[in-house]
């Protein structure tokens, strides 16, 4: 394409786009948050206790008082099934795994982890692995604590592990690892097999180092006839002899209710012995009522299966949507490419390099929010400028079409931009 042929195409874009941002939309996609659809599908939650008598546990205690500082036992066996593990390898916490991670790590600096010789605040320096684009809200635990982030391509099947296999030889400093190992944030990719027995058999310079196992989406799937699985990343380490390497969090926050949910840990015995030790001063326990309420309310693995499905249902036509007006309006253009996952709550989108946050731009002052342009980086700050998450959970679907249209004229025209730029030079 000529520079005049592009200058006309550019300027035609751009008139499609004002007669766009002229409709005065405010349309929120910077966060994977649930629609209303899917938060009524629990409502029926709070009617499960309604009957006297109903808040006492299976071995009689009153969920109203204090006790079962690590959770209901009825509430241990029906996330112990969901996660493949013993009742004695689950702690319950609050609501929020989020918490429980910003937690566990904070204990491990003021006292150490299972196994370190020192408190990790005692260290020269923490550092941490971050596979990314990733997790910004895993990042953001970094920041807040002054662990210093090492940023690790993600590839299609999971982390770049020959370099996070090598980093973690090298240095002792590395303590941790993040992982969201199925349906991750936000590439949608699952671990291969083959990713999550190479992590259980590293051989890091830390004796004490942790694999943070954050499976947020682990039953998340747009497709339940045709999941990903994913292995078992407490079983490949106890087989390759490092049973105390990983621990795992997970948490109905996008089952039942964000923030009014159950989060959760599970770990090896000694790993979960070394955390309670270091939360018995810190609480009593937490809400058991909320627990009884989970279990009447799924009753089972299975049951939490059943109720994913209605999930899927609601989720599914609204990426459907997105990869059909993607494909529709960018593709084989060459300026765009996107991920097509099985699960999860985002779609990672990248722009041509330098173009990520002009599009975001556009995107803004047309009345479209996305996530912050570098958020999926350790420090905000994406080397290439590409890379855009999206969270197409939340709006309808008339508004998420709207978004979507948007997004794709503002990719186009920060393309033209660039190039003409270049061409100008």
């Amino acid at each position: 394409m000529g520079l005049r042929e592009a200058a006309a195409e550019l300027s035609s874009l751009r008139a499609a786009y004002r007669e766009a941002a002229a409709k005065g939309l405010s349309l929120d996609m910077s966060r994977g948050k649930p629609c209303s659809e899917q938060l009524a599908l629990s409502m029926e939650m709070y009617d499960v206790l309604r009957e006297e008598g109903d808040y006492f546990s299976e071995d009689g205690s009153d969920c109203r008082n204090y006790g079962f500082f690590d959770g209901l036992p009825e509430a241990k066996r029906l996330f112990g099934e969901l996660l493949g593990v013993g009742e004695d390898q689950i702690f319950i916490g609050g609501n929020s795994s989020l918490n429980l991670m910003y937690d566990v790590i904070a204990k491990y600096l003021l006292k150490g982890a299972l196994g370190s010789e020192r408190p990790w605040g005692k260290e020269k320096k923490v550092k941490f692995l971050c596979p990314a684009p990733g997790y910004d809200r895993h990042f953001g635990i970094c920041e807040a604590l002054d662990i210093e982030m090492i940023p690790v391509a993600m590839t299609p099947q999971g982390p770049d592990m020959d370099r996070l296999e090598a980093l973690a030889a090298a240095d002792p400093l590395i303590k941790g690892v993040w992982c969201v190992p199925q349906y991750q944030n936000p590439e949608g990719t699952s671990f291969s097999d083959e990713t999550v027995r190479r992590f259980a058999a590293m051989k890091p310079a830390a004796k004490d180092f942790t694999i943070f196992w954050d499976n947020a989406y682990m039953v998340h799937d747009l497709y339940p006839d045709r999941r990903d699985r994913v292995l078992d990343i407490l079983r490949c380490c106890e087989e390759a002899g490092c049973p105390d390497r990983p621990i795992v969090f997970a948490s109905t926050s996008k089952i039942s209710f964000p923030g009014a949910g159950v989060a959760v840990i599970a770990a090896s015995r000694a790993n979960m012995a070394r955390i309670k030790a270091l939360t018995v001063p810190q609480t009593i326990g937490f809400d058991k009522i909320n627990q009884l309420r989970h279990v009447r309310f799924f009753g089972s693995a299975q049951g939490i299966a059943e109720h994913m499905k209605k999930h899927a249902d609601i989720l599914r036509p609204k990426f459907e949507l997105v990869e059909q007006m993607l494909q529709q309006e960018l593709g084989g253009l060459g300026i765009a490419c996107w991920t097509k996952p099985l699960g999860g709550y985002f779609i990672s989108f990248y722009t041509e390099p330098g173009c990520a946050k002009r599009v975001e731009q556009l995107c803004q002052e047309a009345g479209v929010k996305l996530t912050p342009v570098g958020a999926t980086y350790p420090y905000g700050k994406d080397p290439d400028d590409a890379n855009i998450r999206i969270a197409p959970t939340y709006p309808p679907l008339e508004e998420l079409a709207s978004a979507i249209s948007i997004l794709c004229l503002a990719t186009r025209i920060a393309s033209l931009e660039k190039r003409l730029e270049q061409k100008a030079a």
